[in-house]
């Protein structure tokens, strides 16, 4: 006889704690173990099911945040990772990089800075030498700063600093790493909302993000007859260590959102891994928005 039982829904409002949040105010890059509530990075429920297993992965900003979280997935799904991190960041990375051993793979954590060409050829060559190859390259760094006070407000040191890291080490490690990464390799980028429905105060960065848009869509493009997928993930609002060190009142934080609530970086996993693995072999130069019900274009 079929089976009555009712099956086991998430609600997805009250999944995770909604505005507003405590005050807090911290000075860059930000700490994920002074955050209150703390971020999920799916320590305690991601499951994997060996859908990248074997493949070899470089993950940027891996340390804290959505970087975090790929990074645990990954893992758990079967790849050995390298991922960078700032020199400050050096004990955040340290916590992924135990989250990727306690899964039985590889970790290697880089202090790296993107803004820096050099630094981003090092990256693909100890990448290289370290797990034999470049299979998934996942461009997730960035900063942002943000500026109320208007476009007057912003210093060519921080719009040359967005432009940099968000950009620049983008293409510096995608162009070096091709060289390494075989047919069924696949890049992924991380947009955001903000490339679609710029905020003002993210002048600089929103146009970072529309700018990573049409990368992967011309990239995906270029490489198709390689063999080679490229993608991007185009978060809403995440609840990361960035939240606290660089907006002005992180306590309404993601109250904007038709769900309530910003995203944890647990959520935003899945879309890298679907987007990585098998699973996706005829979906390229596409964004996968999760942005908790804004509507997009």
């Amino acid at each position: 006889m079929p089976s009555h039982d009712q099956p086991r829904l998430t609600d997805p409002v009250n999944l995770y704690a909604r505005p507003p949040f405590p005050e807090q105010d911290q000075d860059h890059p930000g700490s994920t173990d002074t955050m209150d509530p703390r971020p999920d990075h799916g320590e305690d429920t991601y499951e994997g099911h060996d859908q990248l297993l074997g493949r070899k992965a470089l993950v940027t900003g891996g340390d804290s945040g959505i970087g975090r979280a790929v990074c645990l997935a990954f893992a758990r799904e079967g790849a050995d990772v390298v991922f960078t991190h700032l020199p400050e960041e050096a004990d955040e990375a340290k916590e992924t990089a135990r989250l990727i051993r306690e899964a039985g793979r590889t970790a290697v954590a880089v202090a790296c800075d993107i803004r820096h060409e050099g630094e981003c050829n090092t990256l693909v060559d100890r990448t290289v030498n370290e797990l034999g190859g470049i299979d998934l390259l996942v461009n997730n760094a960035a900063y942002q700063m943000a500026q109320p006070d208007g476009i007057e407000a912003i210093t060519t040191e921080q719009f040359d600093r967005v432009m940099k890291t968000n950009l620049y080490g983008m293409f510096w490690i995608t162009k070096a790493a091709l060289a390494h990464m075989p047919r069924g390799a696949s890049v992924i980028n991380t947009a955001s909302v903000q490339g679609y429905q710029p905020s003002p105060h993210l002048l600089d960065y929103a146009m970072t993000k529309s700018a990573i848009i049409s990368f992967t869509h011309n990239l995906a493009q270029m490489l198709a007859e390689r063999g080679i997928r490229a993608n991007a993930v185009a978060p809403g609002p995440v609840w990361t260590p960035l939240i606290p060190a660089t907006m002005p009142d992180p306590t309404t934080f993601g109250k904007q959102s038709p769900l309530g609530r910003p995203a944890q970086p647990a959520e935003m996993a899945p879309a890298y891994v679907f987007l990585a693995s098998d699973r996706s072999t005829y979906i390229t130069g596409e964004i996968v928005n999760a942005t908790g019900g804004n509507p997009l274009p």
